[in-house]
């Protein structure tokens, strides 16, 4: 039986998969990480906690955190974060801009990279900077 919580892919089998395909997962991973988050602060009522993962889980905030990590990532890191920003998807929600849709699509491969690669540290060291940042504004 594959394990899908915990999948074993070889960089071959990563790098084949497509900017979006990426960015699917890693929009996935990043959610978790914010619910997962939000729901240990242990405080949160299931109202506030719907709210604060909407402010935080959108292309915006997503964009903005993006740029707190952009200058420590890897030569691969950039790459795939590259691939995610360049990518060309079909719409854009009316609430972001290209630009920032574009960083949130980068942000959100470069997640889904990291964690296909099993990369938890990283993505943990990643998402607490963000998260820091993004909560302190």
């Amino acid at each position: 039986m594959r394990n899908y919580l915990n999948p074993s892919l070889d960089d071959d089998s990563i790098h084949k998969i497509s900017n979006l395909g990426l960015a699917h997962v890693g929009d996935s991973v990043f959610e978790v990480m914010v619910r997962s988050m939000l729901a240990s602060d242990g405080v949160l009522t299931s109202r506030t906690l719907h709210k604060e993962t909407i402010n935080l889980v959108n292309a915006n905030a997503q964009a903005a955190g993006s740029k707190f990590i952009v200058d420590i990532l890897t030569e691969e890191e950039r790459a795939y974060f590259n691939r995610g920003r360049n990518s060309k998807p079909k719409t854009v929600p009316k609430s972001s801009s290209r630009e920032q849709y574009g960083l949130s699509t980068a942000l959100e491969t470069l997640f889904g990279y990291l964690y296909l690669k099993q990369k938890y540290d990283r993505i943990n060291q990643l998402f607490d900077i963000i998260m820091v940042n993004l909560r302190n504004v």
